[in-house]
């Protein structure tokens, strides 16, 4: 069955996050959606330019097997001020659906949107002191999954993040089939 994954960008994104998860879950299968919070075509935080399929206006009646969060800044913040994206990863909370973020935007998206209540937490070193309370796991764990939440730390983990939303998206069968072309040692 084909999954349905949301990647939202935003000028200033971390590209290699973006990238990354956008491609393996290609490759796994999924119907990845890249939508952007702003203009159709961004520059990323390295000055990649990228172009979105849609604005994320346009997603707003949509449901998303996973929405998947790059993190770097300032595309985070930009992110975290879409009033159409808090209002597309609320209903997936709500929901119990899959939510995904990197880097920056575990604490600037979803910790600031109190989607991370109840759940550990990790992202980028930079960011921790805003992961608080209970909510914050160690900032040493490069992928963290606490119900329907995954959280990673950033650009170096881009590849075990996606990996990781692709085995619980469709198994761990298929996350090794894909890493395995990929030269992705486990």
């Amino acid at each position: 069955m084909k999954k349905t994954v949301l990647v939202p960008i935003a000028s200033g994104i971390e590209e290699i996050e973006a990238v990354t998860i956008i491609d393996v879950l290609r490759r796994a299968g999924a119907e990845v959606v890249v939508a952007s919070v702003s203009d159709l075509q961004i520059v990323a935080s390295r000055g990649v330019t990228l172009v979105a399929d849609k604005r994320i206006a346009d997603c707003a009646r949509l449901t998303f097997d996973l929405i998947a969060l790059p993190g770097g800044m300032p595309g985070a913040e930009h992110l975290r001020d879409s009033a159409d994206l808090a209002l597309l990863l609320h209903r997936q909370h709500k929901d119990g659906r899959l939510y995904a973020a990197i880097c920056a935007s575990p604490a600037v998206v979803l910790q600031y949107h109190g989607l991370l209540e109840g759940r550990q937490a990790t992202g980028h070193p930079a960011f921790a002191e805003q992961l608080t309370g209970s909510t914050r796991a160690s900032i040493e764990s490069r992928v963290v999954v606490d119900k329907n939440c995954i959280t990673s730390l950033g650009p170096g983990t881009a590849m075990e993040f996606a990996l990781k939303l692709v085995e619980i998206l469709y198994g761990p069968a298929k996350a090794k089939e894909v890493a395995a072309p990929m030269l992705v040692k486990e």
